[in-house]
């Protein structure tokens, strides 16, 4: 079932909402987090700062991935540059567009244009486990930047194996190419602004797992408004495509249980 937008607003209309107070009390309530806050940032700047001082181990950069200009090394990813992110977007080979993950979607979608990291002397590409032909129609269709590449024939275990729906970081001494960083899981959460929009607000992200004061709107499934049926709403996965692709031009209606489950 998916939810209409007529009973959300029900919902909320009947769920419990924060304490209403004058704007004195919610300041001093605000300024009470706030060190809480502080601190949450100060520790991640400490954890940056270690991650800075983690070794790293060479990985061969002369590895073959294909592109839209067909086979090209690891290496010359790098475009001269002294670092390249990676991001590993899982893929469902076969699978028609609307069945590739919701979750990669997600994690790539806000930080596709890698202006700011080029300035700061950042390459950035994208890597698929399918052959580059089976890619290239998905790229057209998301509207994507041409740094997708296959890495379906590439034996090495950091390019070609490992965990999909990762972002892996690398730096170049020379012609050596050396793996200074890998994340995933909650971690990948760094690049998903909308979910860090969310957790600011005061429904947060309506998840089942979080958190939430008494009465307020029941969570669902984590990651439930990834993917959305033809009105919108997310709808578990029943069907519908992930949320993003209903902005591209050429989106049609999905057969609902046409998703391939993973």
């Amino acid at each position: 079932m998916t939810a209409t937008h007529e009973s959300r607003t029900e919902q909320s209309t009947t769920a419990a909402v924060p304490p209403v107070v004058d704007r004195e009390t919610w300041q001093a309530a605000r300024d009470e987090l706030l060190v809480r806050e502080k601190a949450h940032t100060h520790e991640g700047d400490a954890i940056a700062a270690a991650r800075r001082r983690l070794p790293m181990t060479e990985v061969d950069g002369t590895v073959t991935v294909a592109g839209p200009d067909g086979p090209t090394t690891l290496l010359d990813l790098f475009e001269g540059r002294e670092e390249l992110i990676v991001y590993k977007h899982m893929w469902h080979l076969g699978q028609p567009i609307e069945n590739q993950c919701e979750g990669c979607t997600l994690t790539y979608w806000a930080v596709q244009n890698p202006a700011y990291l080029n300035a700061r002397g950042v390459s950035f590409a994208v890597f698929a486990k399918a052959p580059y032909e089976e890619l290239a129609p998905f790229v057209e269709f998301m509207g994507y930047p041409q740094h997708w590449y296959s890495v379906f024939d590439a034996e090495d275990e950091v390019v070609g194996g490992g965990e999909f729906g990762t972002w892996v970081c690398f730096l170049r001494r020379g012609d050596r190419v050396f793996l200074t960083n890998s994340v995933t899981g909650r971690g990948a959460e760094a690049t998903m602004p909308a979910l860090a929009l969310l957790d600011m607000t005061a429904r947060g992200r309506l998840e089942a797992w979080q958190d939430s004061p008494e009465g307020w709107p029941e969570g669902k499934a984590p990651g439930w408004f990834w993917r959305a049926g033809e009105d919108g709403v997310g709808n578990s996965w029943t069907g519908g495509r992930p949320t993003i692709q209903w902005t591209r031009p050429g989106a049609t209606p999905v057969a609902a249980g046409a998703h391939h489950h993973h």
